[in-house]
């Protein structure tokens, strides 16, 4: 009976029954999400603008830690390019990754857990669209995750500094 049951999940999977499957390949000729996203950070510790900016998607948004700061790719690469010209980049790496793909395999999700040298432990979320071929991140979110002991003291020294 065990043996029949893992046989139809594996059938049910291999079909694409499952309305959401974690994964990190892909469908397309190109780059899997997983190693466009190694490629993003990549690009952005080796200070590569070019090839950090070529894997957004057009009408992209980076949303980063700060609570102001929701960017276009332009206006994000008006404040990153000045850093990536002088050679200064940053470097988060990735400790955990967790990729889902939309039932059509056209558009993936993903969290992954990071590592900064100033911001610690971060948080990286978003979505990629397979277009033409080619993975491109559409959205991406950085976080700093608070631990809920510490949430109440963090949310009053942001209510003063925005006073």
């Amino acid at each position: 009976m065990k043996r029949m049951i893992i046989l139809i999940l594996m059938f049910v999977v291999s079909m694409g029954l499952l309305p959401f499957v974690t994964c990190t390949s892909t469908i397309s000729e190109g780059k899997s999400p997983a190693e466009v996203l190694d490629d993003f950070h990549d690009a952005a510790s080796k200070a590569d603008g070019t090839r950090y900016f070529s894997l957004f998607a057009e009408g992209a948004i980076f949303l980063g830690t700060d609570g102001t700061e929701r960017w276009t790719v332009r206006e994000f690469k008006a404040y990153a390019n000045p850093s990536f010209d002088q050679g200064r980049g940053w470097t988060y790496t990735k400790k955990s990754r967790h990729i889902y793909f939309s039932p059509d395999g056209n558009t993936a999700w993903f969290d992954e857990a990071l590592e900064n040298t100033n911001y610690g432990e971060c948080r990286g979320t978003g979505v990629l669209i397979n277009s033409e071929g080619a993975w491109k991140i559409t959205q991406y979110n950085l976080t700093v995750p608070i631990p809920n002991s510490l949430a109440s003291s963090i949310v009053d020294m942001i209510r003063n500094e925005n006073k």
